[in-house]
């Protein structure tokens, strides 16, 4: 049987716009396997992972799982975690980190405030402070939701743990099976999809160059789908691949038309027409699935920049 990957791969299915969306996102060291809902399947206590679930719902934070690349047999639990909250909004990106002996203490995290872009109860009640080593690579392998995240997401993250770059964790969904290898690089938040070593060695290069890499570019989370295909489409437009200085100003309408206002941080702005299609022909949208899919995806139809007689409108 083809494997989800395969076959959106083979149809050329485009990753622009597919990214999960989070504001914020909140990452927990959990070592050992994982299951299809990690935060409740995992060597994590459950009760603990449905109370950081429903304390993150509506908030814009995700709350994730962490490992490190390698075996995942049961390592027993560590005594100390690491954990990493990252703010993903062009113009005020951060990344802070922090460690803990007990996981419950998450709970004493302000979600609202976190996902508005606050760090203070990150600080307070963990002790987190600006992370001052490398960008994060989080490589979805979690094979319990999806084969093809272990089949292809685990050599990726071991082949660039083994080439020494740093940084690298496993995580569990990310969402976009179909498009594994899936990889999220903080602290901007830009997601890829089909990922290869090169691709991510340079998307965390150019992190620290402050440059946004485009190539397998699924779009930054801290916009929806219609928004992070927006953005993706005046980069290539205007040639504009500096992090931080784009941002999705408005997005007007509904499925399957909106209209998006892109805008620079030196004044410009754009109008960005996107449509939402179904992508054809029916293809399973994960490994397993019993009735095939025509996912959505986001079409970008015209990218017009806005004239400042035009902005006010």
């Amino acid at each position: 049987m083809s494997r989800c990957a395969t076959v959106s791969r083979s149809l050329d299915e485009p990753v622009s716009g597919t990214a999960a969306t989070a504001t914020t996102w909140l990452l927990l060291e959990q070592p050992g396997p994982w299951g299809t809902k990690a935060l409740t399947s995992s060597h994590l206590d459950p009760a603990l992972g449905r109370e950081l679930d429903a304390a993150a719902e509506g908030t814009g934070v995700r709350v994730a799982l962490i490992r490190r690349p390698g075996r995942h047999a049961d390592p027993g639990t560590p005594a100390i975690r690491q954990l990493y909250a990252a703010h993903t909004v062009p113009g005020r990106v951060w990344l802070h980190s922090a460690t803990t002996r007990d996981p419950a203490r998450l709970l004493g995290l302000d979600f609202a405030a976190l996902g508005a872009g606050d760090h203070r109860s990150f600080g307070a009640a963990l002790g987190g402070r600006p992370h001052g080593g490398d960008p994060l690579a989080l490589v979805c392998t979690n094979g319990k939701r999806d084969r093809c995240c272990a089949l292809l997401g685990r050599p990726l993250a071991t082949e660039l743990a083994a080439s020494g770059v740093r940084g690298v964790w496993e995580v569990t969904h990310l969402g976009g099976h179909r498009f594994s290898p899936t990889v999220l690089v903080l602290p901007y938040g830009y997601a890829y999809g089909r990922a290869e070593a090169h691709t991510i060695k340079e998307a965390l290069h150019g992190v620290q160059e402050g440059r946004v890499v485009a190539e397998g570019c699924r779009g930054c989370s801290a916009w929806e789908r219609p928004g992070q295909a927006a953005e993706l489409a005046v980069r290539s437009v205007a040639g504009e691949y500096r992090a931080g200085v784009l941002s999705v100003v408005r997005t007007e309408g509904a499925a399957p038309h909106w209209e998006v206002t892109v805008g620079h941080a030196d004044g410009r702005r754009w109008r960005v027409t996107v449509a939402q299609g179904a992508s054809l022909p029916p293809r399973p949208e994960s490994c397993g699935a019993a009735v095939l899919g025509t996912p959505a995806r986001m079409d970008v139809m015209a990218v017009r920049e806005l004239r400042p007689t035009a902005l006010a409108s």
